[in-house]
């Protein structure tokens, strides 16, 4: 009997490493079967504020275990003591996933590594691939690469449309572009970041997909507010094709949506999942599924100043590895957002 359950747990334990392996620095999400068997997901958080080191190994797991991309999901890393540090904004490792990529998600903020580091990322530009860029990706790096939001995604940073931590997002589906199979079975997104402005964009050379409405409150039932602010609303996801630096041409998404509570909302993470299928030359599903693989515990978002804050939460990326959900924790001074969970129910 000891034999056969000392056999089982050891099964156990190697379904656990086939699913997902985490180095030092970054974390794997091998794809299960599904359409997207055999296509490589490279998803690079780094934010200082909206949590995209807690939204990205999410949707890691979903396009992984939901859909079969194999996904590599990287970190803003302390480089002497290895625990990811958002506020670190020169060392994200393992870039040199990108080599093999078929699709790059970004949802970093004022990122500078350094250049040797940034080789595979000008590569895979060089190279016109896809690219799905989340919330602060339109001013995701700084220095060489700020072109990024404006060049790749269409957008740089200009301002918040709506009131930071006081009015939401309503996604508004553009009714000339509601049958674009990005769209399939995306009918309720909220998110409570604000909407952003977005001015640069060049809508003639855009598929402009949603708008933000900007509303009242943070609650996911809140309405439309009248007035200017609406009118007319921002775009919030849009697909445009780029060019990039050595004049190669490729496609990318943008949506201003994507801090960690922005993905509690179901058809938010399904219009990412759908642009994943997209971008990668698949047919879209009719109603992905879109189910968390792990609970969820998003923080709200907010900077922390706090230079210890990281270094005493001491996450590693084998802490979202699969079968493990960190605790929200919010940044001091966050407005009370009960609309999801942050932890297990006592």
């Amino acid at each position: 009997m000891k034999k056969r359950f000392g056999l089982f747990v050891m099964a156990v334990g190697l379904a656990t490493v086939i699913g997902n392996t985490a180095s030092a620095e970054s974390l794997v999400f091998e794809g299960k079967e599904g359409p997207g068997k055999g296509k490589k997901v490279v998803l690079i958080s780094g934010d200082e504020e909206y949590r995209s080191e807690e939204a990205l190994p999410m949707l890691g797991k979903i396009l992984s275990q939901r859909h079969g991309f194999t996904c590599t999901v990287l970190f803003s890393i302390d480089p002497e003591k290895g625990y990811i540090d958002p506020n670190n904004q020169k060392n994200i490792p393992g870039l040199d996933a990108l080599n093999d990529a078929d699709l790059m998600i970004v949802a970093t903020r004022f990122r500078t590594p350094s250049e040797e580091a940034m080789k595979p990322f000008d590569a895979y530009l060089a190279a016109g691939k896809p690219v799905i860029g989340l919330r602060t990706a339109t001013h995701g790096f700084q220095g060489k690469w700020g072109f990024f939001g404006l060049q790749i995604l269409g957008e740089k940073w200009v301002a918040h449309h709506g009131g930071h931590k006081r009015e939401g997002c309503r996604g508004v589906i553009e009714e000339a572009n509601a049958k674009h199979p990005v769209l399939n079975s995306v009918k309720d997104v909220f998110a409570p970041s604000d909407v952003y402005t977005v001015k640069n964009l060049d809508e003639s050379q855009a598929t402009v997909l949603l708008r933000g409405a900007v509303t009242a409150t943070l609650d996911p039932a809140s309405k439309a507010i009248d007035g200017p602010k609406n009118e007319p609303m921002q775009a919030l996801a849009w697909l445009r094709e780029y060019t990039a630096p050595n004049g190669a041409n490729g496609q990318a998404f943008c949506t201003t949506m994507g801090a960690a509570v922005d993905l509690v909302s179901h058809d938010a993470r399904r219009l990412v999942v759908n642009a994943a299928y997209y971008l990668t030359g698949l047919e879209v599903p009719k109603a992905a599924n879109v189910d968390f693989v792990d609970p969820f515990y998003p923080s709200f978002y907010g900077f922390i100043n706090n230079k210890e804050f990281w270094a005493d939460r001491h996450l590693k990326p084998q802490d979202f590895a699969l079968g493990k959900s960190p605790l929200a924790k919010d940044p001091p001074g966050s407005p009370a957002w009960p609309f999801r969970k942050m932890g297990p129910a006592k």
